[in-house]
């Protein structure tokens, strides 16, 4: 039976990387994603992103809308509106977003943090450089 295409709290799902799916690379989207397989680069996206259990993720880092875990992930993670840890995520990075859910019998191995007024964060601005 396949499994459906939403997300516990009702979140549309639009695209799924399967789990025979393996992708390397920069990988951009506007709506949401499902990966069930194994990546490996940088996303940057403008919706949410849904790391499947069983899921593998090596990035650099990934930014966007939000983000949930209940695979694996190895590199940093920013989210404007929040990022969830379900129990069988395993976590090594950093993390950075306004809010943050962790479940019993995560693995999580990093810093986080928490951004106080998620309207004034964005993810996607290019940092100033001073010239000093």
């Amino acid at each position: 039976m396949p499994r459906q295409s939403t997300v516990n709290n009702g979140a549309e799902i639009t695209t799924i990387l399967g789990a025979s799916t393996s992708f390397s690379g920069t990988l951009k989207f506007d709506s949401s994603l499902m990966i069930r397989g194994r990546f490996d680069g940088d996303i940057d996206a403008k919706g949410a992103l849904y790391i499947d259990e069983g899921a593998t993720v090596h990035v650099g880092r990934i930014k966007a809308m939000s983000i949930i875990v209940a695979g694996s992930v190895h590199g940093d993670l920013e989210a404007v509106d929040k990022v969830e840890f379900r129990s069988s995520a395993q976590v090594r990075g950093n993390v950075r977003t306004a809010k943050l859910r962790i479940a019993d019998g995560v693995l999580f191995e990093g810093r986080c943090e928490m951004v106080g007024e998620s309207s004034a964060f964005d993810p996607f601005a290019i940092p100033v450089v001073s010239s000093s």
